[in-house]
């Protein structure tokens, strides 16, 4: 199917768009650890379901070993490091600042799959990418920055910084770029085609495991308990691994094993154009004559990316 992968990525970046909202409200009620914990949790429960319905066994059974090994290297960075950043990051700093470093990723991404994959892209890709994210990041940047954004109670876990919070940001976004090579590596270089939903699988499974132990190993297994007896902060948890962790994570590695991956990552990275109509329709905000411009900018670097 023709742009198959570059749909599968703008796909990605509407189903983050749901994600960042749900997953904000969750980290707010139990905790940006506990939301990366549970919303794992709930995710491995998922594409278990769906691949005993369709192949019979609640596991994949074609990965080689160097497979497992590199697809397990970016669950670590990718969703323990990488997330685990970022949810921090998003409750410290707010969705807005958030998503502004995310915007970042794609050129750690196109930077990383160059040097290790050898995926130069076109001039006309790169203009594209530069395009893209350069409006994303126009668009994300043009309230300043309140205080208000980021009250947490002062016993909160994620309270902190502004400076924090923004490395964190980069964290998370260095983490997405360099989990997304290393899944590529997997599919494409480690052995046979991997079919993208087998791949999604073993890194969550690896992710969650590590995640669980270092939870265990910080002590923290009685907050999970107390997590789960917050019914309202799980539903939101629950919403964010179905649209997130599961859905969205799926696509993006169909995406990025069709595309090169600095194309991929930087379609993934339009959320922000994505929750714009999202937020006008719930809430009711208006959209400023800069965020239009900065839309328009980013859709023509989507154009040209789907063009070249």
């Amino acid at each position: 199917m023709m742009y198959l992968g570059e749909t599968a990525a703008l796909a990605t970046a509407l189903l983050w768009a749901f994600t960042s909202i749900f997953f904000a409200e969750a980290g707010k009620r139990i905790g940006s650890h506990m939301v990366n914990v549970t919303r794992l949790g709930f995710a491995v429960i998922l594409y278990a379901t769906v691949l005993f319905v369709t192949t019979g066994r609640p596991w994949p059974v074609d990965p080689t070993g160097t497979q497992i090994f590199w697809l397990g290297m970016s669950g670590l960075v990718g969703l323990v490091f990488g997330d685990g950043c970022g949810f921090k990051a998003l409750v410290m700093i707010g969705p807005r600042l958030t998503t502004l470093f995310y915007a970042t990723a794609p050129i750690m991404a196109t930077g990383i799959a160059w040097l290790f994959l050898g995926e130069a892209l076109r001039w006309i890709d790169l203009v594209g990418v530069a395009l893209t994210v350069g409006g994303v990041m126009w668009v994300v940047s043009e309230r300043q920055f309140s205080q208000s954004e980021r009250l947490l109670a002062e016993d909160h876990p994620d309270r902190g910084s502004l400076l924090v919070g923004s490395l964190l940001g980069l964290g998370a976004a260095l983490g997405q770029a360099a989990g997304l090579v290393m899944a590529k590596h997997a599919m494409t270089h480690g052995g046979p085609s991997l079919d993208p939903l087998h791949a999604a699988f073993v890194r969550m499974v690896i992710a969650l495991v590590a995640i669980y132990a270092l939870t265990a190993a910080r002590g923290k297994l009685g907050k999970l308990r107390q997590a789960f007896k917050d019914a309202r902060g799980m539903q939101f948890s629950l919403y964010g691994a179905i649209v997130g962790p599961f859905l969205a994570v799926w696509l993006s590695l169909v995406a990025v094993k069709l595309i090169p991956t600095g194309i991929a990552a930087t379609l993934n990275a339009t959320t922000p154009i994505m929750i714009i109509p999202i937020v006008v329709y719930y809430n009711k905000e208006t959209v400023s004559l800069r965020g239009v411009l900065g839309a328009i900018v980013a859709v023509c670097g989507v154009g040209l990316l789907f063009l070249g």
